[in-house]
């Protein structure tokens, strides 16, 4: 996903063809994965002329006849002329000095090697996790301090943006990947120093690449990769006798013979929470996810489809999404609790949701035996069908105004070294008793393909997109996936007041032109 208005991102092509189960056509739901002028001399006398005034000189009568006319008189007239264009000269040198003084001084310090305090923001991890690392940098770089501050998540994007502005921001911090446009002014580009553009492509994911490139120029390092994942009951499945589902035709046909509803048709046991947006966590990325998996170009339209003979993809996701919390399948609906509440409590068999999930459903039933899964694709008849994943992570970024640009930069690079990495996933291990962030490099996933609980991020990292409806990035009640997904949210909800999911989505797309448009957005900036 690109981000701006000119933004050539060309990164993560794709352009292969899938089945769609959503319209329930034996039709491609895929068409793609988206001069100096010189002084006059002085004045110099001629030689002819001066042997002349010589002999003039010894011979005080001229020859009758004959006038010399004497010599020029001395003028002032040139020499003010000098010395007003010196004057100019040192006036001018001057000010272009002071101007690349005031300039250096705005982005690194003029003395080498001095103190410098960098203050970074974070967010999740508490500064017992980051302290150790911290301290290992400063090992080789001991005139360099870090300060690390934990911040709150509430109205944390307002607060961040509105430190920038001031002059009184952090020199690092750490903000979701959706928020590159919000944050264009405030961001300083990674330099070619730190990973030049090839360097870049070759180490992060393609939704990293997609998501922080903006002019051919990448704003920010990501330390980590995560999105949704399928959470599974093991016992209800086991219970049902039924597989862990790979396509949406599996799904339904699972949730059917999961569900348990009373003789008055009320859920006992829900067979997956999907179809509903109140009571269901993630709803906006679960459906984001189905939509881009059935083609819909949601950088252009909610009615705009990779397949060129059809308009109603979104229409078709809508629909299926909402068939879960309808007659007959009807695994889930408005009555149940909160859909992470209901998986802890053993009241749903599955749920979408990303990693960091994990140990507050642990928390709220540590006894719960659950798994993991990729998400489900659409059917397909040949092995050639781009899969979708849904991405949604955070990123390190660096102050557009920081007086210490390129002591922040490095420190981040220091950060997403392999070593690194692997120190601050044991750490925050540590912190949470079950596992760190996933890594955000490709050449560590190996790393992670015998975790218990990450295994299906990496394996679903390399296909992973992203778009403005992702949830939980505290952005703001303006901000721009706040205001993306309470469209998307009024939206489904109409649905359960008899509105056609054509005239629902339509409320939606004209909502989404609106909030694109107000930040600069434009369908040929966003499309992956």
């Amino acid at each position: 996903m690109n981000n701006s208005p000119s933004n050539e991102n060309t990164d993560n092509p794709t352009a292969v063809q899938s089945g769609d189960i959503f319209s329930g056509s034996d039709q491609s739901a895929y068409n793609q994965a988206t001069n100096i002028e010189k002084s006059p001399a002085p004045y110099q006398s001629d030689a002819a002329g001066a042997s002349e005034l010589a002999a003039a000189a010894q011979d005080n009568s001229p020859p009758l006849g004959v006038m010399h006319e004497p010599p020029p008189m001395y003028s002032h007239s040139n020499a003010k002329k000098y010395l007003i264009l010196l004057f100019f000269i040192f006036l001018i040198t001057g000010i272009v000095f002071l101007i690349i003084k005031v300039i250096k001084g705005r982005s690194t310090p003029v003395v080498p090697n001095s103190p410098v305090t960098l203050t970074y923001w974070g967010l999740w991890e508490s500064r017992d996790v980051f302290q150790p690392i911290i301290d290992e940098y400063r090992k080789s770089h001991p005139n360099i301090d870090i300060d690390y501050i934990q911040q709150n998540s509430t109205e944390y994007r307002e607060r961040l943006q509105a430190a920038i502005v001031r002059g009184e921001g952090p020199d690092i911090f750490r903000f979701h990947n959706t928020w590159t446009p919000m944050l264009i002014n405030e961001l300083d580009g990674v330099p070619d120093s730190v990973y030049n553009n090839e360097e870049y492509k070759k180490i992060f994911y393609p939704a990293a690449l997609d998501s922080l490139k903006i002019n051919n120029k990448y704003y920010g390092i990501p330390l980590e990769i995560d999105g949704l994942m399928l959470f599974y009951n093991e016992d209800i499945l086991k219970a049902s006798n039924v597989s862990v589902p790979k396509t949406w035709v599996d799904v339904t046909d699972a949730a059917a013979k999961m569900t348990v509803q009373s003789s008055d048709k009320k859920i006992i046991t829900a067979g997956i929470a999907l179809g509903t947006a109140e009571n269901i966590e993630h709803f906006s990325d679960i459906l984001g996810m189905m939509m881009l998996q059935n083609g819909t170009q949601l950088w252009n339209s909610l009615f705009s489809c990779s397949r060129n003979n059809t308009t109603n993809c979104g229409v078709e996701t809508m629909t299926f999404y909402r068939s879960f919390a309808e007659d007959p399948l009807h695994s889930w609906d408005e009555t149940m609790e909160n859909s992470i509440t209901s998986f802890a409590g053993g009241k749903v068999a599955m749920i979408f949701a990303p990693s960091w999930q994990i140990p507050a459903i642990q928390k709220l039933n540590p006894e719960l035996r659950f798994k993991t899964a990729a998400v489900p694709q659409l059917p397909c008849q040949n092995d050639t069908c781009p899969k979708v994943g849904w991405a949604s992570f955070w990123v390190e970024g660096v102050a557009q105004n920081s007086q210490h640009k390129s002591q922040a930069w490095e420190f981040l690079k220091y950060l997403s070294q392999k070593d690194t990495l692997q120190k601050l996933f044991d750490l925050e291990t540590k912190q949470n008793s079950l596992f760190g962030e996933p890594y955000s490099r490709v050449d560590m996933a190996d790393l992670l393909k015998t975790n218990t609980y990450l295994q299906p991020i990496v394996e679903q990292a390399p296909y992973m997109k992203s778009f403005y409806l992702a949830s939980k990035t505290y952005d703001g009640i303006a901000g721009l996936d706040t205001s993306m997904i309470t469209y998307l949210k009024d939206s489904v909800n109409s649905l359960s007041t008899g509105v056609s999911p054509e005239t629902a989505l339509k409320t939606a797309d004209d909502g989404f032109k609106q909030v694109l448009l107000r930040f600069g957005i434009t369908s040929a900036n966003t499309a992956p």
